[in-house]
């Protein structure tokens, strides 16, 4: 249990002073930390120590504003998931902790223009087992394409751009996706051989753990204009893919925290956490580690893209039509582990700073220009999957989320560990359960589907309300799932 300092200082806004010392006495925060959470949820939020990383986090040299937490915020590496923090692109820091080990994790909707009369039980287990055999998924999964070591560079410097030219997806594909699907300063030289022997064989796969493939149908749409811009509407099949950059991003965080832990010590950086170790932005240490850590960001836009592309196979073959007349476009593709640089208005000037997202989403408000032009009016569409049993939500970006740096929510956020999951329940009965639900999953093994239990989170629709009623992103559609793969 927490017992710090917190203030309430709005409806949705809870404040850490700056004037916490920390659990030792001994803290020297230079901002405050804001955790973005209702009454309802503050007490279950301080059970989890994961308040005092939000007030660690504020010790980084040259963060700029406040260390920020979303409402799904839970204990992490270093940062708490849920972790959002700015530094200055001039004299500021960067933290691997601040990203996260599955490096661009994120989260895709394909819309389809079927509706939900078009869906039987039978036509939904058919299109959930097909995935399942078109997409490796599990612990250790293997893609069924082998990349050599020059494909596997052109996929490191070209993110999705290199599947869709390789024939695993459309051209306009790349138009829907956070930066294109490419962080054009991914550096090969930055990154370990190791890295790549775990990264060759894993395009194209969905992994284990929370990382799923969803058929959902839209069950009520909460803003018109937005839901139409985005081409969603009432009863619509959508799939939502969740996964991220595997055991390559994993392998590129653990070489360069080694690296980082030292750099702590080289440049005289005195933390209260090693987990949060850093350098300089414009260090060897810093701008090596944001190099390679764009390369895992590239390879998981390439992994989700080709998933997209066994997506669309698999409609293709149970329902025998083509992928274009069932119109399966992205919606859209956001990541939710990532540092970037960014410019941002910060006390009526236009400042460039890095902003770590650890478990948040980008939510871009209407007007900025890294926005899809179709989408630009709106604003950025958000997408915050849900936990296999309850419902996922299309929101859309505000300008109200600069605050945030323009971030907000990812997702549900645990309440309990893995292990302790598989303590208190068995796969084969959660599988059940959902059937009654009307959801057919099809897990990689009873043992994830058991950690990965609906009950193991936190009320997706309470972590949203707050992100929504705080003003950071605003609700356009509920979707609720009808079969999922789970990796």
């Amino acid at each position: 249990m927490w017992n710090g300092p917190l203030n309430k200082i709005g409806e949705y806004r809870y404040e850490i002073p700056k004037t916490y010392k920390g659990e030792r006495g001994n803290l020297n925060m230079r901002t405050s930390g804001i955790i973005y959470a209702s009454d309802e949820m503050i007490d279950a939020i301080k059970k989890d120590n994961a308040l005092e990383q939000v007030a660690n986090v504020t010790t980084l040299p040259g963060i700029v504003g406040k260390s920020m937490a979303m409402p799904e915020i839970h204990w992490g590496y270093g940062f708490p998931i849920g972790g959002v923090a700015a530094t200055s692109a001039d004299d500021g820091t960067v933290s691997p902790g601040g990203v996260g080990f599955d490096i661009n994790c994120g989260v895709r909707l394909v819309r389809t223009n079927l509706k939900i009369h078009d869906m039987d039980k039978e036509k939904v287990r058919g299109l959930v087992d097909e995935m399942f055999k078109n997409v490796p998924s599990g612990v250790g999964s293997k893609a069924k394409v082998r990349l050599n070591k020059n494909q596997l560079d052109d996929v490191i410097e070209m993110g999705a751009r290199w599947a869709v030219e390789n024939g695993y997806g459309w051209e306009k594909d790349l138009e829907t996706l956070e930066e294109n699907g490419c962080l054009e300063t991914a550096d090969l030289s930055h990154i370990s051989e190791k890295a790549k022997d775990r990264g060759k064989s894993q395009v194209g796969s969905l992994g284990a753990g929370n990382h799923f493939l969803e058929i959902q149908r839209v069950a009520n749409i909460s803003d018109d204009m937005a839901a139409k811009t985005y081409g969603v509407e009432k009863d619509q099949i959508v799939v939502l893919i969740h996964t991220g950059s595997r055991g390559f991003g994993h392998q590129i965080c653990t070489d360069h925290l080694k690296v980082l832990e030292q750099a702590v010590k080289k440049y005289g950086i005195g933390l209260p956490d090693r987990q949060l170790a850093c350098a300089p932005v414009h260090s060897e240490e810093g701008q090596s580690y944001l190099k390679a850590m764009a390369g895992a960001a590239n390879f998981a836009w390439c992994n989700r893209q080709m998933i997209v592309h066994w997506v669309r196979q698999s409609f293709e073959n149970v329902l025998g039509e083509n992928a274009e007349d069932m119109e399966m476009n992205i919606v859209y593709d956001v990541c939710h582990n990532v540092a970037k640089l960014e410019e941002h208005e910060i006390d009526g000037k236009k400042m460039e700073v890095y902003v770590h997202r650890k478990g948040a989403t980008r939510a871009f408000g209407p007007g900025r220009k890294e926005i899809p032009l179709q989408y630009r009016e709106v604003g950025q569409p958000v997408l915050i999957p849900g936990d296999m049993g309850t419902e996922s939500y299309l929101l859309k970006g505000t300008k109200e989320s600069e605050e945030t740096f323009g971030s907000t929510c990812h997702g549900a956020g645990r309440v309990l560990s893995r292990s302790a999951a598989k303590r208190k329940w068995r796969g084969e009965e959660i599988g059940a359960k959902l059937e009654r639900k009307g959801i057919y999953a099809h897990p990689a093994s009873w043992s994830v589907m058991a950690e990965e239990s609906p009950d193991a989170y936190k009320d997706v629709s309470q972590v949203v309300n707050v992100t929504h009623g705080a003003g950071l992103s605003l609700k356009v559609a509920r979707m609720i799932p009808l079969g999922v793969v789970k990796g």
